[in-house]
């Protein structure tokens, strides 16, 4: 019984593997067939890649083919035109040679007649000389004098008439020069005017704040005066705050410092949040701002001038005068003035006009130092230009122009005689706060000085004098006389620019009271 479970299992065993040898033979055709489909495959594939490979290769060979044709086709085409063009080149050559050889044989011939003639003039050269020579034996003879005493004598007479007719159109000329030089000079000062406009600015030492609100100046003023007294301390301005509706006050005689605490401000107000490290931090912004401001106020004044090779300091502080002012005249719109006046003024005089104008721009470069120096600013521009490498000549109209240095050039008196006519001009310069009060007196007591007047008013800054009269001690016809003669009077005794309003008021008036 057990060997015959033995023999069942081994049968079952060898079924099992004879199974398995029949499956792997099977499994192994089948991977011999698919192996044999898929390189049957691939190499069908290949065949067609090969195909196209080989259709593109062909392509691009007649496509490198018709361009190498165009090429070779365009490179004919340019020799062909180059052979023309060298052709027509040699017929010209051929034909100029042929003309040189024909104007040569002119030349020849011209040369021929020339040697002809200059033998003919040499001998009658000779034949003058020689009678010449026969003349001036018989002149000797005659005066009993030489040719050689003859000369000298001739020469000595002709001195002494023409020291005489020197002497006499010296005299004339100078005379002439004494009556037309001054008629020229301001022919010449007053075609240089009119022909510069300018503009005149007048700056003062206190800038407004508009605000909105009252509000705000509780905000700007800070707890117990925290942000006043930060605001006052970095930008060195006193900041006024007082009963004025709607404004603040910014009271400073630097204009730059006045500015950026006016800008500072106004980036804190529209910005909301005030308080000391805010305002430092705006302020230290708004310096750098104002110091690209003045660099780029600078350029471009040196580029609308026409200047070119200015260093960079001089151009900062040429940027510097915009927040400057000169007698109320603002000093970066004088020096633009009085540097196209002086390139007017040398145009005219026949001078480097460039040069008088890069003078005229720097003439007061002194006003605007880094530091406060001793020296006049006349001498310390002077020195600052020679520090930045500017030429002798604009050195010296800068230290001239106010007679502290000899003027060496002609540049230097026309810088000098355009400073005076660009302040001199009406309204470029704020009169003196003395001599404008001294007018409108004037003008009141020429006023009070008629008969019958009882009070006078002189308004609008001395451009208008209201004058009232008594109406029991004048009549209309005096009022009229009296306002002719006030006029004629003003004119003849003041000096005052622009003109004068004068009105006189008479009326009547009945009083009574009701009880």
């Amino acid at each position: 019984m057990d060997m015959q479970i033995i023999f069942i299992i081994i049968a079952g065993i060898g079924g099992i593997f004879l199974g398995f040898i029949i499956t792997s033979n099977l499994l192994k055709k089948n991977i011999e067939k698919k192996n044999a489909t898929i390189i049957k495959e691939a190499e069908e594939k290949g065949e067609v890649i090969k195909k196209e490979k080989i259709l593109q290769a062909k392509e691009k060979f007649l496509q490198l083919k018709s361009e190498h044709d165009k090429i070779i086709q365009d490179k004919n085409a340019n020799m062909h035109t180059n052979e023309n063009r060298l052709k027509q080149k040699e017929a010209s050559f051929s034909q100029r040679q042929e003309d040189f050889q024909r104007r040569q044989k002119e030349v020849d011939t011209i040369r021929n007649n020339l040697n002809a003639q200059l033998e003919l003039v040499s001998k009658k050269q000779e034949d003058l000389e020689k009678s010449h020579k026969r003349q001036v034996e018989a002149l000797e003879t005659i005066s009993s004098l030489s040719a050689t005493e003859a000369k000298a004598e001739l020469i000595e007479t002709l001195k002494d008439e023409a020291k005489s007719e020197a002497v006499v159109h010296i005299s004339e000329i100078v005379d002439e020069a004494k009556l037309t030089a001054n008629r020229e000079a301001k022919k010449i000062v007053i075609e240089t005017i009119q022909r510069t406009a300018a503009e005149n600015a007048i700056e003062n030492s206190v800038s407004v704040f508009n605000i909105e609100s009252d509000e705000i100046k509780g905000r700007i003023i800070g707890r117990e005066g925290r942000n006043i007294r930060t605001l006052e301390a970095i930008t060195g301005v006193e900041i006024i705050i007082d009963d004025s509706p709607d404004a603040i006050l910014l009271s400073s005689f630097d204009p730059v410092r006045r500015e950026i605490a006016k800008q500072a401000l106004h980036k804190l107000v529209t910005d909301g949040r005030i308080h000391p490290a805010r305002i430092e931090e705006i302020v230290a912004k708004t310096k750098k701002q104002i110091e690209h401001d003045i660099i780029e106020t600078g350029k471009r004044a040196t580029i609308d001038l026409g200047i070119h090779g200015m260093h960079h300091e001089l151009v900062r502080m040429v940027g510097k005068m915009k927040y400057r002012s000169s007698y109320g005249q603002n000093l970066l719109q004088h020096s633009k003035e009085v540097a196209n006046l002086c390139a007017t003024m040398a145009a005219e005089l026949g001078l480097n006009p460039k040069l008088a104008k890069r003078a005229g721009l720097l003439h007061d470069i002194g006003k605007v130092p880094d530091s406060e120096p001793e020296l006049p600013h006349a001498l310390h521009g002077m020195k600052l230009a020679e520090k930045f490498k500017e030429k002798p000549e604009v050195c010296n109209a800068i230290g001239s122009h106010h007679n502290e240095v000899e003027q060496d050039t002609l540049i230097s008196p026309i810088v000098q005689v355009c400073d005076a006519i660009s302040g001199a001009r009406p309204g470029a310069r704020r009169e003196v706060v003395a001599a404008y009060i001294q007018r409108l007196n004037k003008l009141e007591e020429l006023a009070l000085s008629y008969p019958g007047v009882v009070k006078t008013y002189a308004i609008q800054a001395g451009r208008e004098l209201r004058v009232i009269v008594g109406a029991e001690k004048v009549t209309d016809a005096d009022s009229a006389k009296i306002s002719y003669d006030l006029s004629k009077k003003i004119q003849d005794e003041m000096t005052y620019p622009g003109q004068i309003k004068i009105t006189v008021i008479r009326e009547t008036r009945a009083i009574n009271y009701a009880k």
